[in-house]
């Protein structure tokens, strides 16, 4: 995954940094979308970084769109990756080519997961009155992840999750 996290920054014409390298790989490998924290936990043992470095990391993945960002119901925004190239070969079905989508936030474990584009989303932006020019819809569905359906854990559950 590295490999293609570093071909990907290649083609924006950026400086491939080891930092950089290791966030967009683990957005790459992870089936849900994460938190600065989840990530800087998940990295912090195969790079000497810093949280605020991988804040800006993040922050710069938005901003040349290899990631993008969703706040969840919690406030905490959550990032995966949102279009890492034809050629990434990523196996993960929750990463898009930069079309409006959907996410479902998880009301027990907090996790973030992409969603094809619900119906909705593109006529919303279609529907704008005359000279407005939308950029994206927000559409977050709430509920139970599969994984704690399957455990039997509901939302204010003690017991620890995934």
């Amino acid at each position: 995954m590295e490999d293609r996290a570093r071909e990907a920054i290649r083609a924006q014409g950026a400086r491939v940094t080891a930092t950089r390298v290791h966030v967009l790989a683990t957005l790459m490998e992870t089936a849900s979308a994460l938190s600065h924290q989840e990530l800087f936990d998940r990295i912090g043992s195969s790079v000497s970084v810093d949280r605020v470095t991988v804040y800006r990391v993040l922050e710069w993945l938005v901003q040349t769109g290899l990631a993008h960002r969703i706040a969840g119901e919690d406030r905490v925004w959550r990032f995966s990756v949102a279009r890492p190239g034809d050629d990434a070969g990523t196996p993960h079905a929750h990463h898009h080519h930069g079309e409006p989508h959907g996410h479902f936030q998880c009301d027990v474990c907090r996790r973030m997961f992409c969603i094809d584009a619900p119906v909705g989303i593109q006529q919303n932006l279609d529907r704008l009155p005359d000279g407005f020019e939308g950029r994206d819809v927000e559409m977050v569905v709430r509920g139970r992840c599969p994984a704690c359906v399957q455990a039997g854990r509901e939302a204010g559950d003690e017991r620890k999750t995934h």
